[in-house]
């Protein structure tokens, strides 16, 4: 009876779903019931550290650190490391760097090589220590040689005046030197003693304060005994080194002394032998090197001299003297005496030597086509009558324009026209300055009665109007780029419409885009003939890691860090061995594989706060990019993160521009600095940056505006007059699609008589007051202006300003 009353589920019962036993449990772990075979438990992983494990972890890898630091400080200067090479830089003309050198010389150092008067300057050694030094000057006003000792120094020794601190021209050199990429770096302060103790400590107290913006948390270190000296030399041993990337990751070299051995053939080109010691990677002699201002070269043979600078603690004092003078006569000359104990460390591989081909040799049949097959014409017939639709379009319309409106306006014609697009440009540019000049002859022709009378009330006070009259033409010209960029500022791509050229025919290599940001462009598309010189990579980034993947983990062969070497470079122009001569330092880079190769350079710029004259695009600027220097006439463009780049007419000073230019291949990271030269042969920096890619496929776009006034207006219809001037134009123009500077969007209805005016549809009713455009858009390249000799600069104008006006306009 029990049984039969018990109660029975329905079908309503709830069923709730099985356990599952975590996510990532499977069928044959569910079957085993949980159990798990002791040879199949993971290993742990260092997430799942116990607490004590992970603070022993994190203690060993401080330790790593750190002793990884000391390892670094330790090499450098010491007997198996290269000596810590410190570049003087005097930041006012008043502060001497004689009296710094003289004053570094330490009682108990061996003072070798004591030469003042080039870059060469003097070493110091301290066998007591265990430490060596080489302190090297440039000449005065020599702003490369400033630039090519501090991308291979150790550290930067500024020399200040206890007053003033630096001057105009100091605080141009520190401008380049912190765009450039500074390493580590103390500040020195000698004399000042002839000051009374109380004024004296107001300068300092003065001195400071002003440096706290430029150098934060740097220490002062007067100049003037021995103690101070050995304590400043203690700070530079031991401070922490600052690295740059552009030169830890390639060998480089400072030459010590050279010696030119001129060819059989001509005694204009020859083989350099340069010594100097290794630093930053080690150097393989089947790689290229590129020596600083002059191009890249192939290195035949590597040499191991004795160390002119070894650290000896049995040196006699008798000996020292004939020492010094010998490396003093051997320093003068530029020549490295070899002696019978030269030891051959390695000579170059023909198999494995790289090239020194820069561009590709471009083939003109490579683009030829053969004639086509019947079965080739029969396909291409089908394929053309399977593709044809019928579509209503107004009338009047031609085949090709009714194309166009097919396919949305995103692609235009580029037909019976051959000639360069760049030509093209330069076409458009002089119709800009045509238009600005012809705005402002009234205004110059009102000018010149005003300078007249000028000069003949000036003539009897002024001594120098001759001089000073030879600058008016320079100051028309600046006028009128001044003009360019302020009506480039107001009427942003904006050109008149040619009256003597039919639209049509002036702007055939221009475009209609439906949508700049989302329409297509294919960017193999019409490429220039120098593209066919250059070199492109499948994947640049893949390339690049692969490189400094090998460079960190793998050995290569050669000469390692800290030997004294002999390098035998080949081919070398006998100029290279005048320079030297002179007193300009000889600087050395290894390249990386493909860093000879000329490709596309894009860099990321923004222009320098002390430069206010308008830089327009191919105009030629001097780039000191990482550790080249070349001269190139650049594009600039918008830096933003489409496929299609809007090119800048001038170089925006508020804003971040891509510079585009045809350059060798350099791997990033790598600062940049852009020249301009004066007509005094001065050079102004005009913007800093940091490389940014090497494409050739970034796609730089200029656009065109061309601009109507409304005549009459009916509601959402208007009649516009003044874009085009006959009636073909409009036709022509018909399928591009208009905007307002007011933000109206509408196109072309038809074309109303013989002289250009045109009813227009608009998605809203126009103002009087407003502005019917029409974008035209074009893509341009940089032009292959790529100079690797760079022209000397004249030295800097030294200006007695002080450091309260921190940015001096130069003169």
């Amino acid at each position: 009876m029990a049984a039969a009353g018990a109660h029975r589920p329905g079908p309503l019962k709830q069923q709730n779903k099985a356990h599952k036993g975590g996510k990532h449990s499977g069928p044959s772990r569910r079957r085993a019931g949980g159990r798990v075979p002791v040879k199949a438990q993971p290993r742990r992983r260092p997430r799942d550290l116990s607490r004590v494990d992970r603070r022993h972890q994190a203690l060993q890898l401080r330790r790593q650190r750190k002793e990884a630091v000391l390892a670094e400080k330790r090499s450098l200067g010491s007997r198996d490391g290269p000596p810590h090479l410190v570049l003087l830089v005097p930041l006012h003309s008043r502060a001497a760097a004689h009296d710094a050198l003289r004053s570094l010389q330490s009682q108990d150092a061996v003072v070798v090589g004591m030469d003042e008067g080039r870059a060469g300057g003097f070493a110091l050694l301290c066998p007591r220590l265990k430490q060596r030094w080489r302190f090297v000057t440039a000449q005065a006003g020599d702003l490369h040689a400033v630039l090519d000792l501090a991308k291979v120094a150790d550290s930067l020794l500024f020399i200040l005046d206890p007053a003033d601190g630096w001057d105009g021209a100091g605080e141009h050199c520190l401008s380049c030197l912190f765009a450039q990429g500074l390493p580590s770096y103390a500040l020195a302060v000698p004399g000042g003693t002839d000051l009374p103790p109380k004024k004296r400590i107001d300068a300092r107290k003065r001195l400071a304060k002003a440096i706290e913006k430029r150098f934060p948390e740097a220490k002062l270190f007067p100049l003037n005994t021995e103690q101070e000296s050995s304590l400043l030399l203690r700070h530079l041993a031991t401070q922490k080194q600052r690295h740059l990337a552009f030169r830890d990751r390639r060998a480089h070299l400072l030459a010590y002394a050279a010696e030119f051995v001129p060819s059989q053939e001509s005694d204009l080109v020859g083989t350099l032998k340069v010594s100097g010691f290794v630093r930053g990677q080690t150097l393989d002699v089947n790689s290229l090197v590129h020596i600083v201002g002059h191009g890249d070269f192939q290195i035949s043979q590597v040499d191991a001299p004795p160390d002119p600078l070894s650290l000896n603690p049995r040196v006699v004092k008798g000996q020292k003297r004939s020492q010094d003078m010998e490396v003093q006569d051997d320093s003068a000359n530029g020549t490295d005496e070899m002696e019978e104990d030269v030891k051959v460390l390695m000579k170059a591989d023909p198999n494995k030597q790289e090239s020194l081909q820069s561009e590709v040799v471009p083939d003109p049949m490579e683009g030829e086509q053969t004639w086509p097959t019947e079965e080739e014409l029969q396909e291409a017939e089908a394929s053309l009558k399977a593709n044809r639709r019928v579509v209503k379009v107004p009338k009047g319309t031609s085949k090709y324009q009714a194309a166009w409106i097919v396919d949305d306006g995103e692609e235009g014609s580029q037909e019976g026209d051959d000639d360069d697009d760049d030509e093209y440009d330069d076409i458009d540019d002089d119709m800009m300055e045509e238009a600005v000049s012809q705005e402002g002859e009234s205004s110059a022709e009102e000018e010149e009665p005003a300078e007249e009378e000028c000069e003949t009330m000036t003539v009897s006070e002024c001594l120098r109007d001759e001089q000073y009259d030879e600058k008016v033409e320079e100051d028309e010209q600046m006028l009128e780029r001044y003009k360019q960029e302020r009506m480039d500022e107001m009427f942003p791509d904006e050109v008149d419409t040619p009256r003597d050229v039919p639209a049509r025919v002036r702007f055939q290599k221009y475009r209609g885009l439906k949508s700049f940001r989302t329409s297509p462009w294919d960017p193999k598309e019409n490429l220039p003939r120098d593209y066919a010189r250059i070199f492109q990579f499948q994947d640049f980034s893949r390339t690049r890691k692969h490189l400094f993947r090998q460079i960190e983990k793998e050995e290569t062969e050669g000469a390692l860090v800290g030997w004294y070497v002999t390098l035998h470079v080949c081919n070398v122009p006998v100029s290279v061995m005048e320079s030297f001569k002179e007193g300009r330092p000889l600087v050395l880079f290894s390249l990386l594989p493909h860093e000879q190769k000329m490709s596309v350079l894009n860099f990321l710029v923004r222009r320098h706060p002390s430069n206010s004259e308008p830089v327009r695009a191919k105009e030629e600027l001097i780039f000191h990019c990482g550790f080249r220097r070349f001269r190139a006439s650049p594009l600039f463009s918008q830096h933003t993160s489409a496929d299609k780049h809007k090119l800048e007419r001038f170089l925006r000073p508020d804003a971040a521009l891509v510079v585009t230019v045809y350059a060798p291949i350099t791997f990033p990271p790598a600062l940049v600095l852009l020249f301009k030269q004066r007509s005094n042969g001065m050079h102004d920096l005009i913007a800093t940056g940091s490389l940014l890619s090497v494409d050739p496929d970034r796609i730089v776009i200029k656009r065109l505006v061309l601009s109507g006034h409304p005549f009459k207006i009916f509601t959402k219809m208007a009649v516009v007059r003044y874009m085009f001037f006959n009636r073909e134009d409009v036709m022509w123009f018909k399928p591009v699609e208009l905007r307002t500077k007011w933000g109206r969007r509408g196109h072309i209805k038809e074309p109303l008589g013989t002289h250009g005016h045109m009813k227009c549809h608009f998605n809203g009713q126009l103002k009087s007051q407003d502005t019917v455009l029409l974008n035209l858009y074009k893509r341009v390249f940089p032009k292959w202006t790529y100079d690797p000799h760079v022209p000397e600069p004249v030295p800097w104008v030294r200006s007695e300003s002080a450091l309260l006006v921190p940015e001096v306009e130069m003169e």
